[in-house]
C-alpha cells in the first residue's frame, strides 16, 4: 500500500510535524441499490434556487439568486415543506449559507462590496466571520462549507496564485488544521462529521479532480467508475460522502459513496439527469442539492432547481 503524506499547521503559520497516511483509491464498480423519492423545493418568486446542507430534523440551509447583477445570492435556511427564514451576513452583498448542525448552527461565505469571499459561522443572532490568516489572494478567498455539531467547519483558502488549501476551523479556540495533499494543486475540504472525518476533492498536477474522504490516518481517494472527474461535497456521522461525477460525455450525475460499500450511482433527480449534483446528507439519509442548467453550464446560468431526495 502507497503512503500519502499530509502536512497540518496550526492557526496561522505554525506548522505540525509531517504525519503518513495510508491511502487507498476508491473506484470499483458501482451500484445503486437506494430509490429515492426526490422533491423539488424553489425559493418562491425566484427561479434560482441551491439547497446545500441538512441536519438530523430535515432544517435545510441554502440559498437563491444566481449572483448575477441585479440577482444577488441570498441566504436562507428551510424549515420543509416552505418555511424559508433568510439568512444574509450583516452588510455583505451576498450571502451563501451552506452547512447546518443539530444545534442549528449553520456556516457558508459571503461577499463583501469589494468582492472578497470570507467564511462565516452564525451561533443564535450572532455572525463571526472567518477568514484564515495567511490569506494571500486578491481578492481574498474564503469559504466554509460544511460543519459538525463539535464546533468545527471545513472549507478552505486561496493562495495569491489563485490555488485553493483545504483545512478545517475549530470554533472554540479559533484554531486552523491546514492540509496540504502532494502532487494536489487545489484542495478544498467540504464536510466534518463528528468523528473527525472529512470530505473533500482536489485537482492533480494532470488537472484531474478527485474526491476523497479522510478517515483517522487513511486517505481515500474516491474516483466514480469510468468518470473524468470527481468531487466529495458533504458527508454524515455514518461516513457516507455525497457528491457529483462527470461521465465521458460531460454529462453530471449524484453519487453516494460509503466506505466497504463503495459507490452507489448514478443518483439523479428524474427531472435532471445528467445535471445532477447533490451536496448534503444527514444521518436519516436524506440527501439535498440542485440540478438544471447550473450544474452542467454553472457561468451565467439563471435557471437552477433545489431538491430533497428521501430514500
Amino acid at each position: 500500500m502507497k503512503r500519502l503524506t499530509l502536512s497540518l499547521g496550526l492557526a496561522a503559520l505554525v506548522c505540525l510535524p509531517m504525519a503518513a497516511m495510508a491511502q487507498n483509491t476508491a473506484s470499483a464498480e458501482a451500484t445503486n441499490p437506494i430509490t429515492y423519492t426526490f422533491q423539488t423545493v424553489n425559493y418562491p418568486t425566484d427561479a434560482f434556487t441551491q439547497l446545500l446542507g441538512i441536519n438530523d430534523y430535515g432544517d435545510i440551509a441554502g440559498y437563491h439568486g444566481s449572483g448575477l447583477a441585479g440577482h444577488p445570492n441570498s441566504g436562507f435556511t428551510l424549515d420543509l415543506p416552505h418555511t424559508f427564514t433568510p439568512e444574509n451576513f450583516p452588510g455583505a452583498a451576498q450571502t451563501q449559507v451552506i452547512g447546518i448542525n443539530n444545534f442549528f448552527t449553520t456556516n457558508g461565505f459571503y461577499i463583501d462590496g469589494a468582492g472578497a469571499n470570507h467564511g462565516f459561522v452564525k451561533s443564535g443572532s450572532t455572525f463571526t466571520k472567518v477568514d484564515f490568516p495567511a490569506t494571500t489572494s486578491i481578492p481574498k478567498v474564503n469559504q466554509l462549507l460544511g460543519l459538525n455539531s463539535m464546533g468545527q467547519s471545513a472549507g478552505f483558502y486561496n493562495d495569491a496564485a489563485g490555488n485553493s488549501h483545504g483545512y478545517i476551523y475549530a470554533r472554540f479556540g479559533g484554531v486552523f488544521s491546514v492540509f496540504t495533499i502532494p502532487g494536489a494543486t487545489t484542495a478544498t475540504a467540504t464536510g466534518v462529521n463528528e468523528a473527525g472525518q472529512v470530505s473533500g476533492f482536489y485537482t492533480d498536477k494532470a488537472a484531474v479532480m478527485h474526491g476523497f474522504f479522510l478517515n483517522q490516518g487513511t486517505f481515500t481517494i474516491l474516483n466514480f467508475p469510468g468518470a473524468t472527474a470527481t468531487q466529495a461535497f458533504g458527508l454524515n456521522n455514518l461516513g457516507q460522502v455525497v457528491g457529483s461525477y462527470t461521465d465521458p460525455a460531460g454529462l453530471i450525475h449524484g453519487f453516494i459513496w460509503t466506505n466497504k460499500v463503495g459507490f452507489q450511482g448514478p443518483v439523479d433527480d428524474p427531472s435532471g439527469p445528467g445535471a445532477t449534483l447533490i451536496n448534503g446528507i444527514n444521518d436519516g439519509g436524506l440527501i439535498v442539492g440542485f440540478y438544471g442548467m447550473c450544474v452542467t453550464a454553472p457561468v451565467g446560468a439563471t435557471i437552477c432547481h433545489g431538491f430533497v431526495g428521501i430514500p
